[in-house]
């Protein structure tokens, strides 16, 4: 972040955490940049605690979203509902356990997940 920070800011893309990155280190990441620009308040991380201004859907946002796009796209492409299709579900981060939960919501029957091994 002492690098990283000059090119920040609330309209530019922002950094979120990722694999083995959570709400504890974009934390940090947001303290620090707090620190060294002196500014509070400003959104520029993605994955914020909610002390801190971040979204209380955060983890579940790009699974669900994964999901409702899919579903329009099965229903208007295929002319089908998720109701009762099989589905597998590559990763096991919070995405991937998101996306499953509303594929279940939906009807569907998550056949598998899998880990960055491929297992």
């Amino acid at each position: 972040m002492t690098e990283l920070f000059r090119y920040l800011h609330p309209s530019t893309d922002v950094p979120a955490g990722d694999i083995g990155v959570g709400g504890r280190e974009i934390g940090y990441m947001y303290g620090q940049y707090k620190r060294l620009t002196n500014k509070h308040g400003e959104g520029v991380l993605t994955g914020k605690s909610m002390l801190f201004g971040g979204s209380p859907f955060r983890p579940e946002a790009t699974g669900y979203g994964l999901i409702y796009i899919t579903k329009i796209a099965v229903e208007k492409r295929l002319g089908r509902t998720l109701e009762g299709s099989c589905c597998a579900v590559s990763g096991s981060g919070n995405v991937a356990q998101f996306a499953a939960k509303k594929l279940m919501e939906f009807g569907a029957k998550v056949m598998t997940f899998s880990d960055s091994n491929g297992v």
